[in-house]
Parts: C-alpha cells; sequence; structure tokens
C-alpha cells in the first residue's frame, strides 16, 4: 500500500487522502525502551534484555494491520509546547553515553511525514493545545531502538511527538484524545518510556516491592473505565510508591503513557508484558 503521508513536500498543509475502505483501528501502546542501545550490545548477565526485546519483536503480529504510519511519543524529548517532527528524513540522535562505539553507528532509515505532522498540529490546535512543527529535531534513542526491533525494516513512516516540558499529566491525555482519531487512519500511536525509572533504584533490591505495589496500581488504573483511568492517571503522584518509582519533576519515562491512554478514548487498557529487569517492575500497555 502507498503511504499517502509522504505524499507532499515539506511545508504543504493539504490534508492527507483517505485510506483505502480495508483500514482498520489501530490500538494504542506504551512500551518499555530499555537502557539505551541495550538491546544492541552485551550485558551482564547476558539475557538481561530479552524477554523485553521478545515483547518488542512481537508487536507487528499483534497488529490488526501494517500501519501506514507511525507515530511516537518519547520520554527524551521535552518542549515548551507540543512539539512534532515535520522532516521528510528525520536523522538519529544517539542520546545515550558511554556506550560501545558501534552502538552510535546504529540505523534507522524511515522516512518522516510531513503531512501527517501538519495533520497532528493542526488536531492539537483545535483541542486548545499550543504547538510546533519541527523540521531539524530528528528521531532519539526512545524512537529509534525500540523501533529497531519492533519494524526492523525501517520502511514505515515514523513521527515523534514531544512531551510538554511541565509534565503535566492532564495535558497530556487531552493530547492523546486531540489525536486519537488517527489510530482510524491507520497510524499506529505508541508511548515510548518506562514504568518504572528511577536511577537510584535499578538493581537496588530494596525498589523491587516499591515498584511491584506501584506496577499493580498504574495496571489497575490502566484497565479501568475512561473517565476512571482519565481520573486515576491525571493524579498518578498519588499512588502508592509512585515517587520512588519515579522522581517527581524527572517522571518524563512516565508521560508518555497519558498520551496512549487519552488517544485510547474509550477502548479497554490491559497489560501485555511485565518482568522484573534490574530488581524492577517493568510492564507495557495496549489500548484496543
Amino acid at each position: 500500500m502507498s503511504n499517502e503521508f509522504t505524499s507532499n513536500k515539506i511545508g504543504e498543509t493539504a490534508m492527507p487522502v483517505p485510506l483505502s475502505a480495508d483500514s482498520v483501528t489501530q490500538p494504542v501502546l506504551f512500551i518499555p525502551h530499555g537502557a539505551g542501545p541495550c538491546f544492541f550490545m552485551d550485558w551482564q548477565p547476558a539475557d538481561t534484555w530479552d524477554k523485553m526485546a521478545a515483547f518488542l519483536k512481537s508487536i507487528s503480529s499483534r497488529l490488526p494491520q501494517r500501519p501506514t504510519a507511525i507515530l511516537m511519543i518519547s520520554g527524551h524529548w521535552q518542549t515548551p509546547e507540543f512539539s512534532v517532527t515535520a522532516g521528510r528524513q528525520p536523522e538519529l540522535i544517539y542520546d545515550y553515553f558511554g556506550f560501545p562505539k558501534h552502538t552510535y553507528q546504529l540505523t534507522y532509515p524511515a522516512p518522516g511525514a510531513p503531512v501527517l505532522a501538519d495533520r497532528i498540529s493542526k488536531l492539537l490546535t483545535s483541542a486548545g493545545l499550543n504547538n510546533r512543527q519541527d523540521i531539524s529535531r530528528g528521531l532519539d534513542h526512545g524512537v529509534f531502538v525500540p523501533l529497531k526491533l519492533m519494524f526492523p525494516e525501517a520502511d514505515i513512516p515514523v513521527v515523534q511527538l514531544s512531551l510538554r516540558n511541565d509534565l503535566n499529566p492532564e495535558a497530556h491525555l487531552l493530547a492523546g484524545r486531540a489525536i486519537a482519531s488517527l489510530r482510524k487512519e491507520g497510524v499506529l500511536i505508541v508511548g515510548s518510556g518506562m514504568s518504572f525509572h528511577n536511577m537510584r533504584g535499578y538493581g537496588d533490591p530494596r525498589f523491587t516491592a516499591p515498584s511491584e505495589i506501584f506496577d499493580e496500581w498504574l495496571t489497575q488504573a490502566v484497565e479501568a473505565e475512561p473517565e476512571a483511568r482519565f481520573a486515576a492517571l491525571s493524579k498518578w503522584s498519588r499512588a502508592p510508591h509512585a515517587l520512588e518509582s519515579h522522581l517527581l519533576g524527572a517522571e518524563e519515562h512516565l508521560i508518555p503513557l497519558m498520551v496512549a491512554a487519552g488517544a485510547a478514548e474509550s477502548d479497554h487498557g490491559t497489560k501485555v508484558y511485565s518482568q522484573q529487569v534490574l530488581s524492577t517492575q517493568i510492564s507495557a500497555f495496549q489500548f484496543g
């Protein structure tokens, strides 16, 4: 299937043409993206990331059809207002440090989608959410590292949406609602972060129980009815052991879940992967 989201030049504002009648609504995902380029290097123990990698590799087979495009929301891009990548061929941003030399030579030559970026911008604007398009921004490792496992051919257009600097959960839930209609056009919306992200806690068994308790709360929140889900996630910091799992002011790896949950609209959420990694509980969720 040719992809209408790549058919126009940068800066053109034409809306995408309708998809074929056999297009179906894509689910929404919140996935863990691991630690830097962890899936593409040696680690001790050697199997630390194997189950997470297997889950990410399985995602394409879980979808109702091949996505027309992929919209990623990563915990590694924050801007004063929502921003969306609008370049035709985004470069990669190797925003990790101290890893083996070969991990700075990883490639993921997926095309961008300027027309889709413009559509996202208009949807956010219509919802009263200030935003901008960025034609020079590349894809950070919260995007290209998991995508190398999910869609290794790198032949599906990719757009990245930033987090807003204030990390306000309700604003990000509303941003997700604003872009939810893209799912009906075959766009796969993916929040990429970590359900537990406290650097001091990784590898420390004192954080195992707190991470498990927070993970249980998070699962109940995701699996709640939509209105209850919105209310719970908007007040996530009040959850048991929330601030041990995500330091307040540094919760950027959790906030992509808010965009995903907002884009879910009335669809049910469920946990689709969970594992203890580095002595902490890490999970992934799917809506629809």
